[in-house]
């Protein structure tokens, strides 16, 4: 399963140009990522000007608008700071998108520039079990599911209490973050660490950092795992050549795949894999 994360939170067209903003620009990104081999689109929504957006109605525009070009598996974010949990979520009962991101712990979460030694960006992700039991409770009302986003081998072991308590049910679906400063670095040993640590017969998919993406893309193949890509976590296809779009990103990862004997999973696939409504 190939995964595109089209847009993000934080990136913008001053860093790369090809960074979608409205909904129609972030639907083109999706069908392109959908036709070069992706399954799955995670979306943020941005305002047309690029500032985060989380306005239910807003999410709505861009669904509708994937929806009329690609049939690709819709997993909408729910990654916020300083707002209250209502806010966060409170597009997924609107739209009802297939998968929805559940962040399952707090953190640091940082980008340091060595040559300028600096941080350039610098806050606490704040995730506490209240609100994660909530956001788990509005996507199970909404018939949607959790995509458990973790940073580090602690937000594996979070999931404990929600199993426990009927709130979480298999097929479990991982997105296993790995090269965010404050999270796991981005290195094979701790990757074999992370997906060994996680419950027999879950899904995971890698997410590497910049061109940390690459050696992690490459490791998840060879391990058996699902992969996930795109401008939200890098612009790069090299160190010296930048993406002009998601769909560049998504057919390297293809390539790699098929270096190894993988084919990309197709979207009814992966429907089925994961157990999501048809």
């Amino acid at each position: 399963m190939i995964c595109a994360a089209l847009t993000g939170v934080l990136a913008n067209r001053a860093q790369c140009p090809s960074i979608p903003y409205t909904p129609d620009e972030i639907a083109d990104e999706a069908r392109r990522a959908y036709e070069a081999g992706a399954s799955i689109a995670h979306i943020h929504a941005r305002e047309d000007d690029g500032s985060p957006c989380f306005r239910p109605e807003r999410y709505q525009e861009i669904l509708s608008a994937v929806r009329a070009r690609c049939p690709i598996i819709i997993n909408f974010s729910t990654g916020a700071v300083g707002l209250p949990k209502e806010e966060r979520v409170a597009h997924i009962p609107v739209t009802r998108p297939e998968i929805a991101a559940l962040n399952m712990g707090s953190m640091n979460y940082a980008i340091y520039s060595a040559r300028r030694k600096q941080f350039l960006f610098d806050m606490v992700f704040a995730n506490p079990f209240e609100e994660i039991r909530y956001f788990v409770q509005v996507m199970q009302q909404a018939g949607v599911k959790p995509e458990l986003e973790c940073f580090d081998r602690g937000h594996i072991a979070n999931v404990a209490p929600l199993l426990d308590q009927g709130l979480l049910a298999a097929p479990l679906q991982f997105n296993l973050i790995m090269g965010v400063l404050g999270g796991i670095p981005a290195t094979v040993p701790d990757l074999v660490h992370q997906a060994q640590s996680l419950p027999p017969g879950s899904f995971w998919q890698v997410t590497g950092i910049s061109l940390d993406q690459w050696p992690m893309v490459g490791a998840a193949l060879a391990m058996g795992g699902h992969v996930r890509v795109g401008l939200e976590d890098n612009f790069y296809l090299s160190s010296d050549r930048m993406a002009a779009s998601n769909a560049e990103l998504v057919s390297k990862a293809v390539r790699m795949g098929r270096d190894v004997g993988r084919e990309p999973a197709s979207v009814d696939e992966t429907r089925r894999l994961l157990g999501l409504r048809i």
